[in-house]
C-alpha cells in the first residue's frame, strides 16, 4: 500500500507542476471509501499534507482504512465524514480544489456508487474540478470490462498499480479515465498474462515491415482492393492511395472504368484490373461498395481469397457478404452499428447502445462468432482475436472523425495485410520477438494498421479539423517516425 501511495502522490505532484502551481499551499480532497482503494488515498494524501498541500478527506462510507485515517490525521489532513445532509456543501468545497482524488472503489468492486457518495460524483461531475485523479480506476468503472455505472467523476489522469486495467483501454471506461500512469508496486511477475494489450511506438517500430536489400514488388506485397461506385467515388481513390502510401509493393484496383480513372489520377501507380486481376496477395473490400456489378466482384474476390488462404479486410458492404465461418487471416472492420448487424447474423440481438456500452465484450463475442479478426473502431479501436487476445490502440483524435477517415484505414490494413502475406508470420520473426503467438498475430497486424491510421490523423489534425486525404498523406511520415525507435 505505501508503494501505491508513494506513486499515487508523486503523480499528483507532478501534475500540477505540469500546471504550473506551487504544491506547498495547494489544495486537496480525497474521496475515500473503506476499503484499501480508499486507504492508498488516504495515505497518499498524508504525503501530501507533509509536503504542504492543505488536506481533506470526504469519507464516503462513514468508516475508512483505519491505519491510513491514522496517518492522514497524524499528518494534519481535516476529516469530513459525508451524509444525505451535507452532499451540496461539500460537492461544492471540493469542486474549488486544485486536486480531487478518487479513491472510493477500486478493481474490486462491482456496481456503481449509491447514495450520498453517487449523489457527491453526480454533483462533482457538473461541477467541473480543476484536476480530477482517479486512484486505481475511477469509480464505477468496471476494471475488467471499460463497462461504466454512472455516475462516474472524469479523471484527467488515472495512477493505477502493478498493471493497466482492461476497464482503463476500453470504451466507456477509457474516455473516463484519462491519462493511464502505472506504478511498480513489486507484484508484476506474479500478475496473470493481460486480458487486453496495446502496441507501443516502440512495439510498432519493430513489427513495421522492413524491405530487404533485394526486394521486390511481389516480395513486398500486392493488395487488391475492391471499393468505391459510381456514387461513392472518393471511396475507392482514398483506399487506393492509402494502401499504396503503406508500404505494398503494387496495388491492383478492380472497379468501374469510370471510378477507375479517378483512382488512377489520384495514385498512378495502381493498377486498374477490368476483368481477372493478376497476382494478389492480400484483399481490401467493401468501402464505398454499390451496385451490382461491384458487389459481383466483391463476392468473386472474397470467394477467391476464401479458396486460397489469402488474407481480406472486410470492410462496409462487403460485411453482408462474409460465409457463416471466415478464415482467422480475415480481419473485419466495422463500426458499432454494423457490428449489430454482424452480431445479428448469429442471433445475438443487440442495440448500437448495448455495443458502444460493452464494447469489449462485444468485440470478443463478434470474433468468436465468426472466426475472424474483429477490429471494432471508434475513439479506442478495439481488435479481437478469435482466439480471445484483445489489442487496444488509442492513437487518434476526435477529429478523425470524418467521411473518408475509415476508408484510408482500410488502404492501411489492405497494404499491411499483403507485406505480412508476402513476408511471412513466422515464429522467428518480430512478433515472437515480443511475445505475439501464432493465433494472435493478424490481430497484432489490424493493431498495428489502427495504430498507424490513428498517428498520421493526430499529425494531420494537429489538434484541428482535417480530412480524410490528408490523413492519407500523412502515412509515409507516419512509418518515417515509428522507424526511428527501432533502435530506441
Amino acid at each position: 500500500m505505501q508503494r501505491a501511495a508513494h506513486g499515487l502522490a508523486n503523480a499528483v505532484v507532478r501534475e500540477l507542476r505540469a500546471d504550473g502551481r506551487r504544491i506547498y499551499g495547494s489544495s486537496v480532497t480525497v474521496l475515500a471509501g473503506k476499503g484499501n482503494n480508499g486507504g492508498d488515498g488516504l495515505f497518499a494524501a498524508a504525503m501530501l499534507a507533509r509536503r504542504g498541500m492543505r488536506t481533506t478527506a470526504v469519507l464516503t462510507a462513514g468508516s475508512a482504512h483505519p491505519d491510513a485515517l491514522a496517518a492522514f490525521r497524524a499528518a494534519g489532513g481535516r476529516v469530513q465524514p459525508l451524509d444525505d445532509a451535507n452532499v451540496e456543501e461539500l460537492a461544492v468545497a471540493t469542486a474549488g480544489d486544485d486536486v480531487v482524488i478518487d479513491a472510493i472503489l477500486g478493481t474490486g468492486a462491482r456496481g456503481g456508487l449509491n447514495g450520498p457518495a453517487a449523489e457527491l460524483v453526480a454533483a462533482l461531475q457538473e461541477l467541473h474540478p480543476a484536476l480530477v485523479v482517479a486512484c486505481d480506476v475511477p469509480s464505477g468503472v468496471d476494471a475488467d470490462t471499460g463497462e461504466t455505472h454512472w455516475p462516474v467523476l472524469t479523471a484527467r489522469l488515472t495512477v493505477t498499480f502493478g498493471g493497466a486495467k482492461a476497464g482503463l483501454l476500453a470504451d466507456p471506461g477509457e474516455g473516463c479515465s484519462g491519462r493511464v500512469h502505472v506504478v511498480q508496486i513489486g507484484i508484476e511477475d506474479h500478475l496473470p498474462s493481460p486480458a487486453l494489450r496495446r502496441l507501443t511506438v516502440h512495439d510498432l517500430a519493430k513489427l513495421l515491415p522492413h524491405p530487404g536489400r533485394r526486394a521486390q514488388k511481389y516480395t513486398r506485397g500486392v493488395v487488391g482492393v475492391v471499393a468505391g461506385s459510381a456514387r461513392y467515388t472518393g471511396a475507392a481513390a482514398l483506399s487506393v492511395e492509402a494502401a499504396s502510401v503503406s508500404g505494398p509493393g503494387m496495388v491492383r484496383y478492380l472497379g468501374p472504368e469510370t471510378v477507375a480513372r479517378q483512382v488512377l489520377a489520384r495514385t498512378p501507380e495502381a493498377i486498374w484490373e477490368p476483368d481477372e486481376p493478376g497476382r494478389v496477395q492480400a484483399w481490401l473490400l467493401g468501402p464505398g461498395l454499390d451496385g451490382s456489378d461491384q458487389l459481383q466482384r466483391a463476392k468473386d474476390a472474397l470467394q477467391a481469397a476464401y479458396d486460397g488462404g489469402q488474407p481480406a479486410v472486410v470492410d462496409a458492404g462487403a460485411l453482408e457478404l462474409l460465409p457463416e465461418r471466415c478464415p482467422p487471416n480475415w480481419i473485419l472492420t466495422p463500426h458499432a452499428g454494423e457490428l449489430t448487424s454482424l452480431l445479428g447474423r448469429s442471433e445475438v440481438r443487440v442495440t448500437r447502445d448495448d455495443v458502444e456500452s460493452r464494447t469489449l465484450h462485444f468485440v470478443r463475442l463478434a470474433a468468436e462468432h465468426t472466426g475472424a479478426v474483429v477490429l471494432l473502431k471508434g475513439a479506442t479501436t478495439l481488435i479481437a482475436s478469435p482466439s480471445g487476445t484483445v489489442f487496444s490502440q488509442s492513437d487518434g483524435n476526435p477529429w478523425m472523425s470524418t467521411a473518408g477517415s475509415g476508408d484510408v484505414l482500410g488502404g492501411i490494413l489492405g497494404a499491411l495485410a499483403a507485406s505480412y502475406a508476402a513476408s511471412g508470420l513466422g515464429d522467428d520473426g518480430p512478433f515472437a520477438g515480443i511475445g505475439i503467438g501464432p493465433e494472435e498475430r493478424w490481430a497484432a497486424v489490424a493493431a498495428v494498421g489502427a495504430s498507424i491510421h490513428g498517428m498520421a490523423g493526430k499529425a494531420a489534425s494537429g489538434a484541428g479539423p482535417t480530412t480524410a486525404a490528408a490523413i492519407a498523406r500523412e502515412v509515409p511520415e507516419t512509418f518515417r517516425v515509428i522507424h526511428k525507435y527501432v533502435s530506441a
